[in-house]
């Protein structure tokens, strides 16, 4: 009898193991993409902003899926926990990033078509995209990786420990993944670093996949309406225009020709 039990448990401890150390892997895998496909395809590549949102779209998808599936114990639980009350809070922070995005200098926008296009596009499914990697896959990740014990039998202590490590976590990708981008290599990676305090709340607080998102589009959606043309938002933005080799030429011959001339009428 004794035997069995001591059994039970070093199985109990192996799925543990199986469940939760991974999670580590997962993360590093995680940045790694969180940067490659701004990198890769914004930088490197420089496609179209809405063809570079598709093939963003459907890796960002693919690989939570495969974490959903792999690196998970119970997909529908992880996808329906709390759902409720994440949509709820979602939508509340949701209405803090429109105020956020509208401090945002205004812009003028295409019409018909066009802008509904936009709107979807660009607004709801690269806001929901950013959403689920850059909060949503760090956060649940990490509080999978200390699963071998309920929150519940965990001291408030420590519950708030993981919760600070989650939200960690969530502030590297999102300065990782924008770091991807050119323009956000410098002073400009702030505001994105300090967005994220905002935005991961309904799913710290939660651990619903659905509350970063929801708040994520409330910014991406009014950032395509009030500021189409933002250099705050939706990245990748254009790039400063550079001049060609023979307008520099020119420029440098009459300069000098300025400052000889200059020279000579001492």
């Amino acid at each position: 009898m004794s035997s069995t039990i001591v059994l039970e448990r070093k199985q109990a401890r192996a799925t543990v193991g199986v469940s939760t150390h991974p999670q580590w892997a997962w993360l590093l895998a995680g940045l790694v993409l969180a940067f490659g496909l701004p990198y890769l395809f914004a930088d490197l590549w420089s496609l179209h902003r809405d063809v570079y949102y598709g093939v963003y779209a459907l890796g960002v998808v693919s690989f939570f899926a495969l974490w959903l599936k792999l690196g998970t114990d119970s997909p529908r639980r992880t996808l329906t926990r709390n759902w409720r009350l994440g949509i709820g809070l979602g939508a509340l922070f949701a209405g803090v990033e429109v105020a956020i995005a509208f401090t945002e200098k205004a812009t003028v926008h295409p019409q018909g078509w066009t802008f509904a296009g936009a709107i979807f596009w660009r607004g709801v499914v690269y806001g929901a995209t950013d959403g689920l990697l850059l909060s949503v896959f760090p956060i649940l990740a990490v509080f999978a990786a200390f699963a071998s014990r309920p929150l519940r039998e965990r001291t408030k202590h420590a519950v708030a420990g993981i919760g600070a490590l989650a939200l960690a976590a969530s502030l590297v990708f999102t300065a990782v993944y924008h770091l991807g981008y050119p323009d956000f290599r410098g002073a400009k990676l702030k505001k994105p670093v300090a967005g994220d305090l905002v935005w991961s709340v309904p799913t710290l607080v939660t651990l619903s996949p659905f509350g970063a998102p929801i708040a994520h589009i409330g910014l991406h959606v009014t950032a395509v309406v009030h500021s189409y043309d933002t250099n705050t938002f939706l990245p990748p933005h254009a790039a400063p225009a550079t001049p060609r080799p023979e307008h520099e030429l020119a420029r440098v011959a009459a300069t000098s020709g300025t400052a000889t001339t200059l020279g000579g009428s001492r």
